[in-house]
C-alpha cells in the first residue's frame, strides 16, 4: 500500500464528510455496475444512514495524494465489526487494496474499538488466505410458488451436506489451534 503511494484512513460517524459519501457511492456503483447490474442503495441512502448510525458507521477510505480512491463500509453493533460493501475509482487498480482496505483495516478497527468479531460478510474463498474462516449464516426468503419453493427446498437440503463437509476441511486446515473458538473470524 505504501510503494503504491496510497494512505489508509478510518473515519467514524462525524469525521465522515458529505464529500466521503457521494464518492463512496461512485465507489459503490463501480461495483455493482462490474458485478450485480443493480444498485439497490442510493447516494441519498449512504446521507441518511450517515446522519442516523453516527458512530456506529466506519468507512475505511484510501486516498492517492488528496484524492480519494476507494473505501469499504462497516457497521459496528455490539461487540461485531459488519463489513459490508467496497467500492473503488474506475478507473484504477491498486494490488492488495481490496484486501487492505475490507480486512486489514477491519482487523485493526476492531482490535482498536475492543470488538470481538469481523464478520466479513458471506461469501468469498479469497478471505480464508486472510485469516477469515467460514462460518455458516442464515437467511431467510418466501417463495409464493410451490413448484419452485420445492425445487429450492430439494436443492438446499442436498447441498446442506457438501457445505458442511468442506467447511469442516477448510476449518481443520485453518491456521487457528484447536481449541480456539472458530465461530469468530477475529480472534
Amino acid at each position: 500500500i505504501l510503494q503504491q503511494n496510497l494512505t489508509m484512513k478510518r473515519l467514524r460517524g462525524h469525521e465522515i464528510k458529505a464529500s466521503h459519501w457521494d464518492s463512496f457511492y461512485k465507489f459503490y456503483r463501480n461495483t455493482t455496475d462490474n458485478k450485480w447490474g443493480s444498485p439497490y442503495l442510493t447516494k441519498d441512502f449512504f446521507h441518511i444512514m450517515a446522519s442516523k448510525m453516527g458512530d456506529q458507521v466506519l468507512l475505511v477510505t484510501a486516498e492517492e495524494g488528496d484524492k480519494l480512491v476507494a473505501g469499504a463500509l462497516n457497521l459496528i453493533g455490539g461487540d461485531t465489526l459488519f463489513g459490508r460493501l467496497w467500492g473503488c475509482h474506475p478507473q484504477t487498480y491498486y494490488p492488495s487494496l481490496h484486501f487492505e482496505a475490507c480486512y486489514y483495516q477491519a482487523m485493526e478497527a476492531a482490535i482498536e474499538l475492543n470488538l470481538k468479531t469481523v464478520e466479513a460478510g458471506a461469501q468469498g474463498e479469497h478471505k480464508i488466505q486472510r485469516g477469515y474462516l467460514p462460518v455458516a449464516t442464515y437467511s431467510c426468503h418466501y417463495l409464493m410458488d410451490e413448484g419452485f419453493k420445492r425445487a429450492i427446498q430439494d436443492f438446499l437440503y442436498r447441498e446442506s451436506a457438501q457445505v458442511k463437509l468442506v467447511m469442516k476441511l477448510l476449518h481443520d486446515s485453518g491456521p487457528f489451534k484447536e481449541g480456539i473458538h472458530q465461530n469468530h473470524p477475529c480472534i
